[in-house]
């Protein structure tokens, strides 16, 4: 049976459809010569499901020197593989007991090799967990589950670009309970062994990971202190914050001026592909009350976008955008501008002025 399925994925994060209709239609304008503006002027979308809550894209991995090949991760539809910018697709996780994705990430000296980090790193009540992270060294055709079971969820993972055996994990850990299975990890023989590098507390995760791309030695986590239980959400607490090592993973550091004094909640992070000095973070800081609904405002908001451009020593805060930040908290910037600016949740926002407006 041919698993090949062409199909139309609703992100409303990142607007991948629109960008797949964007470049067929590029693609097809060589051909035919077609007037673009006047093609896509009858062309209409509309929202065909699944709703928000199950049809969230959780991770997109593309193949830098083959960009019409990409891998798409998902909430609870598995990972999925296209060769043609997305106009059909291929199921590469049927056959694996959880359909749960919080991250993919490929080797980009050599894509056959993938990893995903199982289990959405998000915070609702229909956020399923995962069973760990697994590789696959044939481009998703098979995979090997690697370990690391108990964390539950993850929010991102890091492949060295130097050296493939390296790997690292940012793990969120149990939505629902304690548990001490959270934190970055570290393989550096292919996930035959793991190493928990940084750790906070049972209560705490990392939710997001960096790396310079000039030195993978250097790395930022953000770490999130978070629980739900059946009547309400703790979303934040004095275990949030920023984290920088400058030796692979041996020693840790918290990065704290410029930053909003007192408990944070989620945060997100980016680096300039061309100059690892500059970062930017989304940073959750609300006054909060206390107890079950933790995260729900009692006072003035210290949330937004933060920029360093000494590989996170100080920290500037450039303007209090940071929307929903309990559901997204992504910022990306633009690898040939360090001065555009994408924070995405629901709608796109984009900055040309580092984030002022």
């Amino acid at each position: 049976m041919n698993t090949s399925k062409t199909f139309l994925v609703h992100a409303h994060r990142v607007g991948l459809v629109a960008a797949v209709l964007v470049t067929s239609f590029n693609n097809s304008a060589t051909a035919q010569a077609p007037d673009l503006q006047t093609t896509m002027s009858a062309l209409t979308f509309r929202e065909i499901g699944p709703a928000l809550m199950g049809g969230r894209i959780s991770s997109l991995a593309v193949v830098d020197s083959k960009p019409q090949f990409f891998y798409l991760g998902t909430a609870t539809g598995g990972l999925w593989k296209t060769e043609n910018h997305g106009t059909s697709w291929t199921p590469l996780f049927d056959d694996q007991p959880t359909s749960t994705i919080g991250d993919v990430t490929i080797d980009q000296n050599n894509p056959n090799l993938v990893w995903v980090g199982t289990g959405e790193p998000q915070n609702r009540q229909s956020s399923p967990w995962g069973n760990g992270v697994y590789k696959s060294t044939d481009g998703g055709a098979t995979w090997s589950n690697m370990g690391l079971e108990k964390t539950k969820h993850i929010g991102r993972m890091l492949i060295h670009p130097r050296n493939p055996e390296t790997v690292y994990v940012a793990a969120v850990g149990d939505l629902w309970a304690p548990n001490p299975e959270r934190g970055v990890y570290r393989t550096q023989d292919g996930g035959a062994s793991w190493e928990l590098v940084l750790y906070v507390d049972e209560n705490t995760g990392a939710i997001d990971l960096i790396m310079d791309p000039n030195d993978p030695s250097t790395l930022f986590a953000a770490m999130y202190q978070r629980r739900r239980t059946g009547f309400g959400f703790n979303g934040g607490g004095p275990g949030s914050g920023i984290y920088r090592t400058m030796d692979g993973g041996e020693s840790w550091t918290e990065m704290t001026e410029g930053l909003p004094e007192g408990d944070k909640g989620r945060i997100g992070l980016d680096v300039y592909q061309k100059n690892g000095n500059v970062i930017y973070a989304l940073v959750e800081a609300d006054a909060r009350s206390a107890g079950q609904g933790f995260g729900r405002r009692s006072g003035p908001s210290e949330s937004g976008l933060f920029r360093s451009t000494d590989r996170g020593t100080t920290w500037e805060k450039m303007s209090d955008t940071n929307p929903r930040p309990m559901y997204y908290s992504q910022v990306r910037i633009d690898p040939s501008n360090p001065d555009r600016i994408y924070v995405l949740g629901t709608s796109l926002m984009v900055s040309d002025d580092a984030g002022r407006t």
